[in-house]
């Protein structure tokens, strides 16, 4: 039996950015912004996902990872009330909530820090942080130095080897699964955190909730390192996000096919996604806005676990600057929805419907069936049915000739139910129009 993640489809909501909140938290008063936030989870229903991943949700100074309080949630969008509120509305309709777990670094207003800023050395915290050293001034002009993430000095290191640090954070996230009902986290930055720390925070978590899921914010590396019974569950498949945008704009199916079989060898259900609050919009980054649509069909197929980031259902566009990413985390009030929906956006609809209800899509192993730099065939094996999707990135329409690697007579088109395409000598025949695709299922199958 799979676990809900494996079944899972994400949406990704960026909360301060989608709901307009200030850039700056500096008012005294809560504002719930979550009153906007709640009207969205029909629509995140309508697209046929069932998992949520939403943050960052502590309350902050700024873009929400620099924390101030990790059992408050951020008072620019509501309080931890308006939450509870929104998990449970969520779960009621069958939809799971994971959220930000920021544990490499803090904000300079949470507490440990602003202690050792009073106390210096005789601060019990002085060892909560990486590099403490009272022999010389940080740039923000402190009276001690320490380590920063990636040099930015208003995020100074967690020392996550110290025991009560990770105790403190492991009471964190045992608050927010007693307190919000939480499913799972995404951690930040866990690319750099320390191995033994998640290993424990595995064994920690497992034993506070069933199938609480974790899965880390990976860019560059083997992500079996991070990806094993051990430690995470899954990790962001930034892999296959430049493959998928650099292969449809090359026209290169091979680079896309080379990637997925590279990291079928990991054996693990991957996050996988086409944009994220800190990519450019995949709306801007393709040559051709056209190869949207086989550029999801793709992500709902392929192995994985498929995310859409809020805006991608309508193919909006966005794209970060050198200061900023604000382009990437736009205002946008669900009441937009229908001047904003689109072809697209039922294509979406459909294929989150199709994810769900076929199981080879899970966890189904994967094959190649047809691969040229232009079309693209593979088979995904479940318990007892086959899924096949072939795609065609050029604007001319193409027919295809695909081998079916299992018993049948017929196949059925699942995006046009109407579409049934017959199977002989153990092929199927299929034409496809240009920049598009198809889901076939076999006849006679469960």
């Amino acid at each position: 039996m799979s676990t809900w993640y494996e079944r899972g489809v994400f949406y990704h909501m960026y909360p301060l950015g989608m709901t307009g909140a200030p850039k700056h938290n500096d008012a005294t008063e809560v504002t719930n912004r979550f009153e906007e936030l709640d009207k969205w989870i029909s629509h995140i229903r309508s697209l046929g996902a069932n998992a949520i991943y939403i943050g960052p949700l502590f309350e902050s100074t700024s873009h929400g990872y620099d924390t101030r309080d990790y059992k408050l949630v951020d008072r620019r969008l509501g309080d931890n009330g308006s939450f509870r509120k929104f998990v449970d509305q969520c779960h009621q309709e069958g939809i799971k909530v994971v959220v930000d777990g920021v544990f490499n670094h803090t904000g300079r207003e949470f507490f440990a820090f602003k202690d050792i800023q009073e106390k210096r050395w005789d601060s019990p915290y002085k060892d909560w942080y990486k590099g403490v050293n009272f022999d010389w001034q940080s740039p923000c002009g402190d009276s001690f130095g320490y380590e920063a993430w990636q040099g930015h000095f208003e995020l100074p290191c967690l020392n996550l080897f110290n025991p009560d640090v990770r105790s403190y954070l492991f009471d964190v996230i045992r608050f927010w699964i007693d307190e919000f009902d939480i499913d799972g986290i995404r951690l930040d930055c866990a690319n750099v955190l320390d191995f033994n720390f998640m290993k424990e925070m595995r064994s920690q978590t497992e034993a506070m909730k069933e199938d609480f899921w974790l899965m880390g914010e990976v860019i560059h590396g083997d992500y079996s390192r991070w990806v094993n019974n051990e430690m995470l569950h899954s990790v962001t498949n930034y892999e296959l996000h430049k493959s998928l945008y650099s292969g449809f704009n090359d026209h290169n199916f091979f680079e896309i096919a080379h990637n997925v079989r590279r990291l079928e060898a990991i054996g693990r259900q991957l996050y996988t996604f086409v944009d994220n609050h800190d990519e450019d919009r995949i709306a801007t980054k393709l040559k051709l806005r056209e190869h949207l649509f086989p550029i999801y069909i793709c992500l709902f197929t392929l192995p994985g676990i498929p995310s859409i980031y809020y805006g991608g259902e309508w193919g909006i566009e966005g794209k970060r600057t050198n200061t900023s990413d604000e382009a990437l985390r736009p205002a946008i009030s669900i009441e937009q929805e229908g001047e904003l929906h689109c072809e697209l956006t039922d294509l979406i609809a459909q294929l989150g419907q199709i994810h769900s209800q076929q199981e080879p899509l899970h966890t189904g192993r994967y094959q190649e069936l047809l691969l040229t730099n232009r079309q693209y065939a593979f088979a995904r094996h479940g318990e007892d049915s086959v899924i096949i999707t072939a795609v065609n990135n050029d604007d001319e329409p193409a027919e295809l000739t695909i081998p079916v690697p299992l018993q049948a007579s017929e196949a059925v088109n699942l995006l046009e139910p109407a579409d049934r395409l017959p199977i002989s000598d153990g092929k199927v025949h299929i034409k496809l129009k240009g920049n598009w695709g198809a889901v076939l299922k076999l006849k006679g199958e469960n």
